[in-house]
């Protein structure tokens, strides 16, 4: 079963003060950490008793998903009721909506998906967005993701940043970066971006620069020549720009993985755009080959992007063991392992994050499922692809077990 990112709970009590809080138990407490104020307390240990007498006065509310009512002679902000308690726990940090009863899980402990949205506005418009831009004034969410990075375990491996365009926070963006070395400094960053505004010499020096050691940038590469890629994203000169960003990237020594969306017009030159990849952007550290994900501007250009896996099984298993026999690093994300060939088996990956990951009533006896990478929630019989089934046994013998990955 998924986990949402937003559960809607009854609230009671004054408004919290904050808008962003950490969940807090007597563990998180202990830490000594987190600013009480930004603390919203476990109802099940105040109820016990196990929390000290008196801080639900100095937190920013209670959190009591499954509970009926808040604790006795509490009046102050609390978020109760629901039908599920399975979605925030102690050490998550969310999003507190000013009116109602709206929580949103903004980092959720011991996921590896965790993803902070940067901006919703972009230079693109890809065909397949699953996250259509939005022109809205983002100014605040410099601020907002900064607040967010100081609630975070410092244990955290790896944090996700992505958009809309993250580069068109401009110096936010680096101030971002650099809050996350600041108060995690053992924390991996992975930042999606176009790579178009990276043609700038002076902005990807800056930006590769805040964190030369800690950021891989996941830039998108949709074809060989520019006007296959330029159509995919629906802006032309993109391709002369993100290429020109990849050079300026690895100019400065920043370390870039190469995403490719399988859709129908990528994977018309799917084993041309890999011959390109390995001649033109060999420091590339990891290509990633991503299935659709059926939202937004996917859903609306369904007829002119979707493609069944098993009509392009041919063409990406070539692609994909070109670049591995030439030393390249590949991996296939978003795709059920039923639709891919035996050989490539070993490049796939449970990619699909925790928020937004299902499975198909067909898929309840497979024996891979806790290495499967499923489908995404808002895939219907339509985007699931004709040889989705239950595999015979797990693993094959020749399955490896590490390989890079990242949610998405």
């Amino acid at each position: 079963m998924s986990l949402p990112l937003h559960q809607r709970l009854i609230r009671t009590g004054p408004p919290a003060a904050v808008d962003v809080a950490k969940v807090a138990d007597i563990d998180v407490l202990a830490t000594g950490r987190v600013p009480i104020e930004h603390c919203l307390l476990w109802q099940d240990d105040l109820s016990a008793g196990i929390l000290p007498v008196g801080i639900e006065a100095l937190a920013a509310g209670v959190f009591g998903a499954g509970h009926a009512a808040p604790p006795v002679e509490y009046h102050g902000p609390w978020w109760g009721g629901g039908s599920r308690r399975d979605l925030v726990a102690p050490g998550d940090v969310v999003g507190l909506a000013p009116e109602g009863g709206l929580v949103t899980i903004l980092w959720r402990r011991g996921s590896q998906a965790n993803t902070l949205l940067a901006t919703e506005r972009c230079n693109s418009l890809c065909l397949m967005c699953s996250q259509p831009p939005r022109e809205v004034d983002d100014t605040y969410r410099v601020e907002h993701l900064t607040q967010i990075i100081t609630l975070i375990d410092p244990e955290e491996t790896q944090l996700g940043i992505s958009g809309g365009e993250p580069t068109l926070l401009d110096d936010g963006l680096i101030e971002v970066i650099r809050s996350a070395r600041r108060h995690l400094p053992g924390t991996s960053l992975h930042v999606l971006s176009n790579g178009r505004r990276f043609a700038d010499p002076g902005l990807a020096r800056a930006m590769a620069g805040a964190a030369p050691e800690a950021v891989t940038w996941g830039i998108p590469l949709y074809g060989d020549v520019a006007s296959l890629h330029d159509h995919v994203v629906q802006a032309e000169g993109a391709f002369a720009e993100t290429m020109a960003g990849l050079y300026n990237l690895a100019a400065v020594g920043a370390t870039v993985e190469i995403r490719v969306v399988l859709t129908r017009p990528t994977v018309a030159r799917l084993e041309a755009l890999a011959r390109f990849i390995y001649r033109a952007l060999p420091f590339a550290a990891h290509i990633a080959f991503m299935g659709l994900e059926p939202m937004g501007f996917a859903r609306r250009n369904r007829a002119l992007i979707w493609i069944d896996p098993a009509d392009y099984a041919g063409a990406l298993s070539r692609a994909v063991h070109r670049l591995a026999a030439l030393g390249m690093t590949v991996s296939i994300y978003n795709l059920p392992l039923c639709v891919l060939p035996a050989d490539l088996l070993a490049f796939a990956r449970a990619s699909i994050s925790d928020w937004k990951n299902d499975f198909a009533p067909v898929c309840a006896p497979c024996p891979a499922r806790q290495d499967c990478a499923g489908f995404f929630t808002s895939a219907d019989s339509r985007w699931i692809g004709r040889d989705v089934g239950p595999l015979d046994h797990w693993p094959p013998a020749a399955h490896q077990e590490t390989r890079p990955s990242c949610p998405v």
